[in-house]
């Protein structure tokens, strides 16, 4: 069964990519194709914010490319001695949030530990944030994308929690995403299953999935990383035939070999 993912890998190599691997040990034909470019910006605006960790009452990363920003930061050696230095200790006595392993993960590469990975979505992290019922007398600083929703930033707010946010990245479609649709329907034909992984990645894929013939349409059954994407979705009229449980590639195995049975 030919399973299409449309997500920004995780390595350099499409075919080491933890989904493709996962959903090729189930048996599964999965190819995934780029559907986002991320250009990052004021980094050195970020910096000074990570430089004043006494200015804030934590940290949180909901995207990989928001930990992938403090990274490019440290490229420069004095940012990345002060990190090891000091900077980094300092961050670490404040709570640290994320969302998903793979940021998890990343932020692990750079020193931090974090909390909140389970939470799977930036609303159930806004929600575990807010049931620890801390009192703040500094923000939460959170880097983050241009195409950021506010969830996350309305929930904390309910609740009185104050949030700095700072863009750090801008995200744009990638510049290859048609002709890579086109081919792939040319060369492997139309699959059993396609994933949408960001609202992002469905808004940039939408122009090419409704020139599809309705016959061709009608055969592919389309799921969702998690219930965001799953509502924006169903929002631009793609029936939602799964939802992964977790945003994790086993989860969706289980979730996509589960649809390709009924």
């Amino acid at each position: 069964m030919k399973v299409l993912l449309l997500k920004d890998p995780k390595t350099k190599d499409l075919a080491s990519d933890p989904y493709v691997k996962e959903l090729s040990s189930h048996g599964l034909q999965a190819t995934l194709i780029p559907v986002l470019s991320f250009k990052f910006v004021s980094l050195d605006h970020f910096f000074d914010k990570l430089s004043h960790p006494e200015s804030y009452a934590g940290l949180i990363f909901t995207s990989p490319r928001a930990v992938e920003a403090v990274k490019l930061c440290l490229q420069k050696p004095a940012h990345k001695e002060a990190w090891k230095d000091h900077l980094c200790a300092k961050w670490n006595s404040k709570p640290v949030y994320v969302v998903g392993k793979a940021t998890a993960s990343l932020v692990e590469e750079i020193g931090l530990s974090s909390e909140g990975e389970g939470s799977g979505n930036a609303e159930k992290l806004a929600e575990c944030i807010c049931s620890k019922g801390l009192s703040y007398s500094a923000p939460i600083l959170f880097p983050c994308g241009s195409l950021k929703k506010e969830v996350l930033p309305k929930k904390l707010q309910e609740k009185n929690v104050p949030l700095e946010t700072i863009t750090v990245y801008q995200t744009g479609p990638h510049p290859a995403i048609q002709v890579s649709l086109s081919d792939y329907f040319t060369k492997e034909g139309v699959p059993a299953s396609i994933v949408f992984f960001s609202p992002s990645g469905l808004k940039y894929c939408l122009l090419f999935l409704k020139d599809l013939p309705s016959d061709q349409l009608n055969q592919i059954k389309f799921a969702a990383i998690g219930p965001t994407t799953a509502e924006a979705m169903a929002e631009e009229g793609i029936p939602v035939s799964c939802t992964a449980q977790n945003p994790t590639p086993q989860d969706l195995a289980i979730r996509i070999k589960q649809i390709g049975m009924q």
